[in-house]
């Protein structure tokens, strides 16, 4: 049964959504008129979720993974009241004011066309893109297993909870969402519950144009519970009695199947594709308030709904934190490094001596190893360092050595959900989303494919740098140096497609000890994803002149600003060099060789290392000159890639020696001799500048 004021209050959200969109002149209205009563439910009854702490560690989670419908989402957090929080601590404002739904989607509202992680506070995730924000669940149910596991103390669980995602056919048409709902059931996250508005309307039209496939079978035989509510979606106990059953079930996640009419309450264009994706326009609101029986001005929230909410979720919200808050400080007498930890954990910050593994520098070795395997043993230093490093690779740990190995680490599962080593199985877009999810609730979380695979990930590695999540990417077998596996294996445009990305720093180590640094800025970083790019190839491990300090070399500022000169070579009458050699990788060894050469023909030559040019950018004009001074312009690249984006430190006389197409199969040695990628072609290069 559904009472008045609870009636009254589900199409309060769907009035504030048809105003929000029409105000806008664009938007999606459908879902979140139809999908109403579920939100209402879920916050009013069910979250665990104190709007006055939106950041509460234990707070169930609720990921609106079809981004479209964003005004659902934006109308629940203004009854609810959510508070807005800013860099952890509250602005004394609410998180979704009127005036922010009066200016949906306008510059500085709080409710933008999708919803953005960090912008408004309850949003849990940047969603828009179609499946991500159900892989993104999984993620945090993950996290929930994960901190139960590790943190639970005296039979009581102060770190769990649940994690909810609304979404709808388009997601279920995303290949992400099969990805990420088959290893949800492999690790059986019972805390992990997924709403599935099957109201059969895309933009096209109707879903019979293009999907007519059994969902709920398909979840069956991955292993899900499978609940369906044939009833009205607006008959609020039925909905009640779907989320009782995924609270029962303690094996499995659930999908719980809720058939609705799009634009529910729209005499003219509900349950078709004219709802889905447009405003209904003033003739066609007034029209549906008159059926809702709605008789209120716009933007309105009357008398009644304020008070539901304040005696529902505000109240039980702010008893539930008090509650848990009293518990917590007892933990936290009890267990003071776990709590440490724990507040660590919550501001990300990085625990003390978090570096003493990574500290010592690798020797000169003319023979060296590949970046992969320095990557390999520098990534074990570092998490064992940081005990809430997590992650793991897509069925390639053996290849690009990024599984932890130091005792107690363990793999993650039903049997240890303390384990610190993931098998994300042959699924890179969703591991990479669900290392998202994991990242948005503290955890350092990494992920590791082939450097060529990069391109499945790509949409989930786009929204850590849209979110800011400090993700690692290790990507092995870098380019063409894969050798015999072929141009299918082998990445020559990936450096180039990944140096495009807003706020991604890109770092491809040329030795161990570039490798150590490059870790190092890592974990420092806060804010932005890292691709750590490394070799199959072995590389000789260079010589490093140490500085009085003992600890602190040139190649550990060098790192650390993106660029540096690794080696130079100046006339001594004049004080001055003749070219400018730049690699990164692999590559920068052959510079070195071409140095040599060079000095033998009485050309002086300047290498420089450039393990990551976002990096390079961010640095002072002072410093930049002075890595690559305008006065040389004389100037050879050498990257096993493409030349896009190197012409703005060649300049328009500079010389490229690289890849101008795709690789081939053969020995990596023979390759880099038929694509020329050698010292005597830059030799040459240099010397026709």
């Amino acid at each position: 049964m559904t009472l008045p004021v609870e009636n009254l209050a589900i199409n309060t959200i769907r009035t504030l959504v048809m105003d929000s969109v029409q105000a806008a002149k664009s938007g999606h209205p459908g879902t979140p008129m139809s999908m109403a009563p579920v939100a209402y439910l879920l916050f009013n009854e069910l979250l665990n979720f104190d709007p006055a702490h939106p950041l509460w560690t234990q707070r169930d989670r609720f990921v609106l993974s079809s981004g479209h419908g964003s005004t659902l989402i934006y109308s629940i957090l203004h009854l609810a009241g959510v508070e807005q929080f800013e860099n952890g601590k509250p602005t004394g404002e609410k998180a979704v004011r009127i005036e922010d739904l009066k200016n949906f989607r306008q510059l500085n509202s709080r409710c933008p066309g999708h919803p953005e992680y960090g912008h408004t506070s309850g949003v849990e995730v940047t969603t828009g893109p179609l499946g991500q924000g159900l892989a993104m669940s999984v993620g945090q149910a993950i996290a929930s297993k994960w901190f139960s596991a590790k943190y639970a103390r005296d039979g009581k669980d102060l770190f769990g909870f649940n994690v909810y995602s609304l979404c709808g056919d388009g997601c279920m048409m995303e290949g992400i969402s099969s990805e990420a709902a088959s290893l949800a059931a492999h690790l059986k996250l019972d805390n992990l519950c997924w709403i599935y508005d099957a109201n059969q309307i895309t933009i096209e039209g109707s879903t019979e144009l293009a999907f007519t496939e059994d969902v709920g079978k398909r979840f069956e035989s991955y292993g899900w519970n499978v609940v369906r509510v044939e009833e009205d979606v607006n008959d609020l106990d039925a909905l009640r009695s779907a989320f009782a059953e995924f609270k029962a079930e303690k094996t499995r996640p659930t999908l719980i199947i809720v058939k609705s009419v799009i634009g529910y309450g729209s005499p003219n264009m509900a349950g078709t594709a004219k709802v889905h994706g447009a405003p209904l326009g003033e003739e066609e609101i007034k029209l549906t308030k008159e059926f809702l029986g709605w008789n209120y001005e716009k933007f309105t929230v009357p008398e009644e709904v304020a008070k539901l909410f304040a005696d529902g979720i505000q109240s039980n919200g702010a008893k539930a934190y008090a509650e848990w808050e009293k518990a917590y400080a007892e933990y936290c007498v009890r267990y003071p490094q776990e709590a440490e930890e724990l507040q660590k954990i919550a501001a990300g910050e990085l625990p003390e001596n978090w570096d003493e593994g990574i500290s010592k520098m690798w020797e000169a070795d003319e023979k060296g190893t590949a970046s992969r395997n320095s990557s390999g043993k520098t990534l074990n230093q570092l998490a064992a360092g940081i005990p809430w490093m997590l992650g793991g690779s897509a069925d390639l740990a053996p290849s690009n050595k990024s599984n932890l190995t130091f005792d107690g680490a363990g793999d993650f599962g039903p049997e240890n959900y303390a384990g610190r080593n993931f098998h994300f199985g042959i699924r890179e877009f969703a591991m990479a989303a669900i290392a998202n999810g994991m990242a948005t609730c503290g955890i350092r979380s990494y992920c590791a494919t082939f450097f060529v695979f990069c391109d499945y990930l790509r949409g989930a590695l786009r929204l850590s740098c849209l979110m800011n999540l400090p993700v690692l990417y290790i990507l092995s077998h870098d380019s063409i140096g894969v050798g015999e596996d072929g141009p299918t294996h082998q990445p020559v445009e990936q450096l180039a497609a990944l140096r495009s990305m807003p706020n991604l720093v890109v770092m491809r180590p040329c030795d161990a000890n570039e490798v150590r640094f490059a870790y190092r800025w890592y974990a420092e970083n806060k804010k932005s994803p890292v691709c750590m790019v490394v070799t199959r190839q072995d590389l000789p491990t260079l010589p490093r002149a140490i500085e009085p300090s003992g600890d602190v070399c040139a190649c550990s500022c060098g790192v650390q600003k993106g660029a540096y000169v690794i080696r130079d070579a100046k006339n001594p009458a004049t004080g001055t060099f003749d070219v400018i050699l730049m690699g990164t990788g692999s590559e920068v060894h052959i510079c070195l060789s071409a140095q040599k050469i060079l000095a033998e023909q009485g050309i002086f030559a300047r290498v420089v290392s450039m393990p990551s040019m976002e990096l390079f950018e961010t640095q002072t004009a002072e410093y930049r000159e002075s890595i690559l001074p305008s006065s040389c312009t004389r100037r050879v690249a050498v990257e096993a890639g493409l030349r896009f984006g190197w012409d703005r430190y060649l300049g328009p006389n500079g010389k490229f020696i690289g890849m101008t197409g795709f690789g081939a199969s053969a020995p990596f040695k023979q390759l880099y001799e038929f694509y020329g990628i050698t010292a005597e072609n830059v030799v040459k290069a240099a010397l026709e500048n």
